[in-house]
């Protein structure tokens, strides 16, 4: 009779001590990853130091956190790009400075978008899914407006499916916005370009950096036109069922893709490619969810007093901010990839 109870306590002070082990372990990893966060900021946060005052600028800004780190894992792409440019630079590569053209172009529009460019009339992007905001925010655009008007009034789509139907909203203004800064920049240079008198070869330089710009412009023109169409017989018909995405900036994709010049074997591997996209958006709104959840409990815990509890939402907090940057940069990474080979395609379609 004693044995079986000698027996059940070891069991139990088994299991307790094992639950402290992984409790430890699983401690750790949260301390570190917020380590790996606290010695990189030490440091500097990026290998750029124009990125650093961007980022220490917005610090500044009251920016949501998962803003923030959205912001951030635009400019761990902006870094990666200005890094590769260096290199290329170093070996001769960019002569007409094309690329570092495109490298200005880019910080411009990240600035823009955070509301970081000295612009009163700057507005930030919503990237927070917690908040629908379909009540306080608007589409800057009497078309959009209208069609959003009728979807919300026609019946045809559930509640889930307007928040979907938001979403595509709010991502083809944003696609309007980054056109438009585009356009603005490329207008910039075109009257500088105008105001030269003696033409050189600098100025051919030039001359053909303006004429990648406007393919660039081009392409953005393409997925508005098309993200326009979409939106429109979506909102008259209702979403088909048997449509294969539902995210976006995946649709966006695949509608440009099939305009490309891919074979049907590049078209079916793309489409897989795509799938998985899409799963690595949904795990990164996933986190994104779970950080403005975790910032709002920090808020309220923070006028607790409580200092245990504190710290522990602290560390929750900082794992889940690293891994929402560390996602939301891969998401990036693989956007610009996809994106690339479907410019390509798109390019070899005018040749």
């Amino acid at each position: 009779m004693a044995a079986p109870r000698v027996l059940a306590v070891l069991g139990a002070a088994f299991l307790l001590a094992a639950g402290l082990q992984a409790s430890k372990y699983s401690r750790e990893a949260n301390e570190g990853l917020s380590a790996a966060g606290a010695k990189r900021r030490e440091a500097g946060e990026f290998r750029v130091v124009r990125l650093n005052q961007v980022w220490e600028k917005a610090q500044r800004l009251h920016l949501s956190a998962v803003k923030l780190a959205e912001l951030h894992s635009d400019l761990k792409i902006q870094e990666k790009d200005e890094l590769s440019w260096k290199k290329l630079k170093a070996e001769g590569l960019d002569e007409d400075g094309e690329k570092e053209a495109k490298l200005r172009r880019n910080l411009n529009v990240i600035m823009t978008k955070y509301g970081m460019n000295g612009k009163k009339d700057s507005q930030l992007v919503d990237t927070n899914y917690i908040k629908d905001g379909t009540e306080s925010d608007t589409l800057d655009d009497p078309r959009l407006e209208k069609l959003w008007s009728k979807a919300k009034t026609s019946g045809k789509f559930s509640d889930e499916e307007l928040d979907k139907l938001w979403r595509e909203f709010k991502h083809h203004k944003e696609k309007i916005r980054e056109y438009n800064i585009l356009l603005e920049t490329v207008s910039r240079t075109e009257d500088i370009h105008k105001n030269v008198i003696n033409p050189s070869e600098e100025n051919l330089v030039k001359e053909e950096i303006l004429h990648n710009k406007h393919r660039e412009l081009k392409d953005k023109l393409r997925s508005i036109n098309q993200g326009f169409e979409r939106l429109r017989k979506v909102s008259h018909q209702g979403y088909d069922t048997t449509s294969e995405f539902e995210e976006p900036r995946v649709i966006d994709l695949w509608d440009m893709a099939k305009s490309a010049n891919f074979t049907e074997k590049e078209l079916e591997s793309f489409r897989e490619e795509l799938k998985h996209f899409e799963a690595k958006i949904e795990k990164h709104h996933h986190y994104q969810k779970q950080l403005e959840i975790s910032h709002q409990k920090l808020k309220h815990v923070e006028g607790t007093g409580d200092k245990d509890h504190l710290n522990r939402n602290r560390e929750k907090y900082a794992m889940l901010e690293e891994k929402t940057k560390e996602l939301g940069y891969k998401v990036k990474k693989h956007l610009q990839d996809l994106s690339s080979r479907i410019s390509q395609g798109l390019q070899h379609n005018e040749l």
